[in-house]
């Protein structure tokens, strides 16, 4: 579990309390989703296709990391769809019931969005299976010599789950999917479209440089763009400007402690224990999280994805490393001692 440090830190791709007014800058329609251009001709077409035929679009799978958009394009496949959604979260099924309660609820050809559905308990799960195959519920009535099985019919439905955990699905409901798509992270120029539209939907002047400046340091993720832009919109107020320029943007950023890579104050601290208390690595997961203060699952789930991706540390069968690229950032001397230890790991493997 993560710590309510991390939980409200502004770089931290889920979503925290200052999020929770966000809804007004989501996109309705396909044309305004920004990025993710392959995910969205693709859906494009399959959506077109479903509404010519009448039916319910196939099941969707979105995968990907957190912060990415993936409860944002299930609004609007229900919106393209002209079909009511529900939402709910695997974590809140807690019973076989409630997934029943829930299926039977649901209009013709309307959207059930399941996040984080890599949670769901296996009694649950199995409900899912002919819900999604058949369009039935199985129930079982009565108990012992007398229990018998009814099955219940349900109306054509699209089940849209989102998770950031793909490996972690069955693969019984993972082959059940007909449409599974994958989001990526965003690139710098994408990310400085999305700012640049938040800005104007938050009434909130902007230039072109200062939107790049926080698309740069967003970590590839349009939830904290859009975090980082509401709150240097402080800083321009604080110091009586009318619009976000790209020195206040800078010096907003830096009081955030937000470097230029989006690197902040937690991620440079795992960085040197690794560096300077363990000579660059290997160090195990459990090491590391004792001697940075850190939770071993907020180190693996929040903040190495984002380092690995910036090939700022690797990870190996005796722990992680620091790569040279960490080291250039952080201005100490390179010292190839582990590296040099992870190519001959390499090596040996390949010559076995």
């Amino acid at each position: 579990m993560q710590t309510n440090d991390s939980n409200e830190r502004i770089l931290n791709p889920e979503p925290i309390t200052t999020d929770e007014n966000d809804n007004s800058l989501r996109p309705r329609v396909l044309r305004d989703y920004i990025g993710q251009d392959k995910v969205k001709s693709n859906l494009s077409v399959f959506m077109h296709s479903a509404k010519k035929r009448g039916t319910a679009l196939d099941h969707v799978l979105l995968y990907g990391p957190p912060g990415l958009g993936k409860t944002t394009l299930s609004r609007i496949i229900a919106n393209e769809m002209c079909v009511d959604i529900q939402i709910t979260s695997g974590p809140a099924i807690e019973r076989a019931g409630d997934l029943a309660a829930i299926l039977t609820s649901l209009q013709d050809n309307s959207v059930l969005f399941i996040d984080e559905i890599h949670r769901l308990n296996r009694a649950v799960e199995e409900i899912l299976y002919p819900a999604m195959e058949d369009f039935a519920l199985d129930m079982v009535l009565g108990k012992g010599l007398m229990a018998r099985t009814v099955r219940v019919p349900l109306k054509n439905f699209t089940l849209v789950g989102a998770t950031t955990r793909a490996g972690m699905l069955s693969a019984p409901l993972r082959d059940r999917f007909g449409v599974i798509c994958r989001l990526d992270m965003y690139n710098p120029d994408d990310l400085a479209l999305i700012i640049t539209r938040s800005a104007r939907i938050l009434c909130i002047n902007i230039s072109a440089e200062a939107c790049l400046e926080i698309a740069s340091r967003s970590r590839g993720t349009p939830r904290i763009a859009n975090r980082l832009l509401k709150r240097l919109r402080d800083f321009a107020e604080y110091y009586n400007s009318d619009s976000i320029t790209t020195e206040i943007a800078k010096d907003g950023l830096a009081k955030l402690e937000v470097d230029a890579l989006g690197l902040d104050r937690v991620d440079i601290t795992i960085l040197n224990t690794i560096i300077e208390k363990f000579d660059g690595g290997p160090v195990g997961l459990d090491t590391l999280a004792a001697a940075s203060g850190e939770e071993n699952n907020t180190i693996e789930d929040v903040y190495e994805p984002y380092l690995l991706q910036l090939g700022f540390i690797t990870r190996t069968p005796r722990g992680r490393i620091c790569l040279r690229r960490a080291y250039e950032h952080l201005g100490l001397k390179y010292t190839p001692s582990a590296e040099s230890m992870l190519n001959s790991e390499t090596n040996e493997v390949g010559t076995k």
